[in-house]
C-alpha cells in the first residue's frame, strides 16, 4: 500500500509541474500503474480510485487528522461512529482556516455536545507506524488535551452514542481512527500530566 501511495504522489506532482509531453505521459502511466496497484490491494474499482485522486493536485502532503482528547477523573470521553458503529475519540480532519485547537474545540462539541478548552499537544503520530487497517491516503493524526467548560453530552451529525469509559471498559473500537495502544497512550498522559509530546 505504502508504494502505490508514493507512486500515485509522484504521479501526481509529475502531472501537475512537467511541461515535456513525454514526461507528462510517463507520470499518467505512473498514476495508472499506482491506481492499479491500489486497485488489487483494496478492491476498490479504478474508476472510483481515480475520482478519490482527482481532487489532488499539485505535491501531495499527508492529510490531517485531529482528536480532542477530554476526560473526567479517569474516564476518557469517546463517540460512536455511525460510519461503523465503532468508537473512537472525538475528532475528524483538519479544516482550512482553523487551527488544530480550533478543530479539536468544534469536533468535540460536533460529535459530543461539550464545550472544550484545548490544553496542550499531546501526540502527533504517522498513521502507518501503527496498528491501523491500510489507508489510500498518508495521514497524520494530531492529539490534543481538552479540559470541559461546559455543554451537555449528546451525538452530532456523524455520532450515535456519547460517554466516558475507564481504560478497562473501552468499548469496541473503531481502528481506521484510534487504537488500543492510542488510547493507553492517552491514559498515560492523564496519569504523567508532565510527559513531553510524542512525534512518531
Amino acid at each position: 500500500m505504502n508504494i502505490a501511495r508514493q507512486l500515485q504522489s509522484i504521479a501526481q506532482a509529475g502531472l501537475a509541474f512537467s511541461d515535456n509531453k513525454y514526461d507528462i505521459d510517463r507520470y499518467q502511466q505512473l498514476k495508472d500503474i499506482s491506481l492499479k496497484m491500489l486497485n488489487e490491494i483494496t478492491d476498490i474499482k479504478i474508476e472510483k480510485l481515480n475520482n478519490i485522486f482527482a481532487g489532488e493536485k499539485g505535491y501531495q502532503t499527508p492529510k490531517v487528522d485531529i482528536r480532542g482528547v477530554v476526560f473526567r477523573g479517569n474516564k476518557i470521553l469517546m463517540v460512536k461512529e455511525t460510519i461503523d458503529g465503532l468508537w473512537s475519540v472525538p475528532g475528524g480532519w483538519a479544516d482550512i482556516g482553523l487551527t488544530p485547537f480550533q478543530v479539536a474545540a468544534k469536533e468535540v462539541l460536533e460529535e459530543a455536545g461539550l464545550d472544550i478548552e484545548p490544553v496542550r499537544l499531546l501526540a502527533v503520530l504517522d498513521k502507518r507506524s501503527h496498528a491501523h487497517p491500510p489507508d489510500l491516503f498518508h495521514i497524520y493524526k494530531i492529539f490534543i488535551l481538552c479540559h470541559e467548560k461546559g455543554g451537555k453530552m449528546k451525538p452530532g451529525m456523524e455520532t450515535s452514542q456519547v460517554a466516558f469509559f475507564g481504560i478497562n471498559e473501552l468499548p469496541p473500537l473503531s481502528t481506521t481512527r484510534i487504537t488500543r495502544e492510542q488510547i493507553n497512550m492517552l491514559f498515560d498522559f492523564q496519569d504523567h500530566p508532565d510527559k513531553s509530546a510524542i512525534c512518531d
